[in-house]
């Protein structure tokens, strides 16, 4: 069994509860209060900024310059698809440059964030990979669930259709990919500390 099959079936249960979410599930018939949805594009800015810079560490530990290349890539991906997407959102939200000066994390994006840096900082490519994977994986995962929904609010709409588009599929399939190579490289111990990254960003991206 590949390692990304083994860690994805050990998180199904807390994916499961992601999938079952009031948040996801509002999204899809449309009856998801906007203030909620504004208050998830504010911590979602703050939880990206710091995603691009545990992708750009990743890019840094990579062991050949193709890998850093393919990996920065994704750190441009990063702040053209995403970020500019929360731009549209916040402008169609009214939130202010005032509002993004004063913006405290709530504690739950603090410490996920806080968790894949520490992960970056203290491990190699595959420890990094692993704590940004189910970002990556568990919202193309939503996507995919959601794409036939037909929400009223446009934004709802666009919020489903970035995250089941082809070219999103592509990105989760290479970090999927690119796990499974290294840990078939590494030993049995740091597989597993590999695994733990992974779960507890799982459970960090439903508390989110």
């Amino acid at each position: 069994m590949k390692f990304s099959t083994q860690i994805r079936n050990e998180a199904q249960s807390i994916w499961k509860k992601s999938f079952e979410h009031p948040f996801v599930t509002g999204i899809a018939d449309g009856t998801l209060p906007l203030d909620c949805f504004r208050f998830y594009v504010l911590q979602d800015s703050y939880y990206l900024k710091h995603f691009a810079q545990v992708q750009a560490l990743g890019a840094a530990k990579a062991s050949d310059l193709y890998t850093s290349k393919l990996i920065a890539i994704h750190v441009q991906g990063t702040y053209e698809a995403e970020l500019s997407l929360h731009e549209s959102f916040s402008e169609r939200l009214g939130i202010t440059e005032e509002e993004r000066r004063s913006f405290q994390p709530s504690p739950t994006a603090y410490a996920y964030t806080s968790h894949m840096i520490r992960a970056a900082y203290t491990g190699h490519l595959g420890h990094i990979i692993a704590a940004i994977l189910p970002c990556y994986w568990l919202y193309y995962e939503i996507g995919e669930r959601l794409h036939s929904a037909t929400p009223e609010e446009p934004i709802y709409q666009e919020w489903i259709a970035a995250y089941s588009g082809e070219w999103f599929k592509k990105l989760v399939e290479e970090q999927v990919n690119r796990l499974d190579d290294i840990s078939r490289t590494v030993t049995e111990a740091e597989r597993q500390e590999m695994k733990e990254h992974f779960l507890i960003s799982s459970k960090y991206e439903y508390m989110f």
